[in-house]
């Protein structure tokens, strides 16, 4: 962040101590330059913040589908496709194991027979015959007989869980193809936000664009002040939000993002930045994240950036 306008005239500036005052030696100023900060929010829009020593992780599997939908799209798929071949190979294995205990398997060419399922002469046709009722394909070459109770129940049971598992799973991938992240990525920054006078007032300024012809609806921004603080009973808070007021209260935070524009703060009583001089501006670790929120027109998607 830079600033580029001096401290308004007729306000006295603290005495600061030696490293911190402008006539620092060039060393010095250097190393804090060239001083890795850690991002709380990436450039992307992903948090830097890794949960560890969750205990109760048995909360995830009781909100399962929204744990599917934020799994990694590899292991999305994968769990898709282990999904529907174990439950063919498991309703397959059914209707061997029907087809074996009635011993149909052992008059396979007897025409005198009736047989569970026709043309069911091994585990790979049992398993074909799962395929095709459970996706409700129905080449007509292996069916069921009304000879077989047991069959008819399985049926039914295969068609229910069936449908329940392509509910699930195909929810759970629409879903995830429909989330707008990737629209997020159409909404861009200004690379610098800058400190600079704007109709007499000191202001903090950057600038929010979106690239494409599908405007963002009801979009509205906020910003966030990331800053270690140390309360006055001495309690050390490391990651302390404080919001910026970008238009609150004017409602300039309410976006007709068309066009690019200049999104402003300014730096009164109220505002964070207040006792904060240019000096220890350079200095001081913090970090402003600014947060886009509206529905994609295309979509109705809420997306935020």
């Amino acid at each position: 962040m830079e600033q580029d306008v001096e401290s308004p005239a007729g306000i006295r500036k603290p005495k600061l101590p030696k490293q911190a005052r402008e006539d620092q030696p060039k060393q010095l100023a250097e190393m804090d330059r060239t001083k890795k900060i850690q991002r709380y929010v990436q450039k992307d829009g992903k948090c830097n913040v890794h949960h560890g020593n969750v205990r109760e992780t048995y909360r995830y599997l009781t909100d399962i589908f929204t744990t599917l939908v934020d799994l990694k799209w590899r292991f999305n798929l994968f769990i898709f496709v282990l999904v529907y071949t174990v439950t063919w190979l498991f309703f397959g294995l059914m209707w061997w194991l029907i087809a074996y205990l009635r011993g149909d398997l052992d008059h396979i060419a007897d025409a005198q027979w009736t047989p569970c399922v026709n043309n069911l002469n091994g585990f790979v046709s049992a398993f074909l015959f799962s395929i095709e009722t459970e996706t409700t394909i129905g080449y007509g070459y292996r069916v069921i007989t009304d000879k077989c109770p047991e069959g008819i129940v399985l049926l039914l049971v295969q068609s229910v869980l069936g449908s329940i598992v392509n509910a699930f799973m195909v929810g759970c991938m629409f879903v995830k193809i429909s989330q707008p992240k990737k629209r997020a990525e159409t909404l861009v920054f200004s690379t610098n936000a800058v400190i600079s006078m704007r109709d007499g007032r000191l202001c903090l300024m950057f600038r929010v664009g979106d690239l494409r012809n599908s405007h963002i609806v009801e979009a509205s921004i906020r910003a966030k002040l990331i800053k270690s603080k140390q309360t006055k009973e001495g309690e050390f808070i490391p990651l302390n939000q404080t919001d910026i007021n970008v238009g609150y209260n004017t409602g300039d935070d309410r976006l007709f993002l068309v066009s690019p524009l200049i999104i402003c703060h300014e730096i009164n009583q109220h505002s964070p930045f207040w006792e904060i001089s240019q000096v220890h501006l350079a200095k001081e670790e913090l970090e402003i994240v600014v947060i886009l929120e509206g529905m994609v027109e295309a979509t109705g998607e809420h997306a935020h950036s």
